[in-house]
């Protein structure tokens, strides 16, 4: 994780819910510095931190803000979409078979085979390297002596927002530090 002063491109707006807690870990919620700024006027976001650096119009000077809090509560108490990507995030990139975190080479695979009555969904997909989909082919885990490393369920939005935190984004401004919370070393 590399901690910048200024965003690779543009500047990035931290997106806070009311209670100053990221909308999301992965993705992280950020958004364009165009919509944060647009937000501002609409009366939808408080300005908690801003970059040195200013916009202009004709009548007006602004910074520009760096981290934003929303003015009413968004709950986070619903169930992620079901996703390849939220599969993927909630076995953590890695294939729950062997444990290769090869993402090039991960695809998604029905524990119980569709053919045999197995359902497209959160407690019969795992994510699984193509090596170990092409093994286990149209069997159980059990017929070819595969053991999956966890169990497939369907994850509540804290459980896949914890699971977010493991990997933090390339890019994190210095004032969004206050506000996220990784699972990294810390450095003095």
């Amino acid at each position: 994780m590399q901690v910048l002063d200024k965003a690779p491109q543009g500047w990035p707006c931290l997106v806070l819910n009311a209670d100053y807690q990221p909308l999301s870990y992965w993705p992280l919620s950020t958004w364009p510095w165009q919509e944060a700024v647009k937000n501002v006027f609409l009366d939808r976001v408080d300005v908690v931190s801003s970059y040195k650096e200013c916009v202009h119009s004709p009548s007006l000077t602004m910074q520009v803000p760096s981290v934003v809090a929303l003015r009413e509560f968004v709950p986070q108490n619903r169930f992620p979409a079901f996703t390849r990507y939220n599969v993927w995030l909630r076995d953590g990139f890695r294939c729950v078979y062997c444990g290769a975190d090869d993402v090039h080479n991960l695809t998604f695979d029905h524990v119980i085979p569709r053919s045999r009555g197995g359902e497209t969904s959160w407690e019969n997909i795992v994510a699984a390297c193509a090596p170990c989909n092409l093994k286990k082919g149209n069997r159980t885990p059990a017929e070819v002596g595969m053991v999956a490393k966890h169990i497939a369920m369907r994850p509540t939005m804290h459980q896949l927002q914890a699971q977010g935190r493991r990997f933090p984004p390339k890019y994190l401004h210095q004032s969004w530090l206050d506000f996220l919370y990784w699972d990294v070393e810390l450095t003095s």
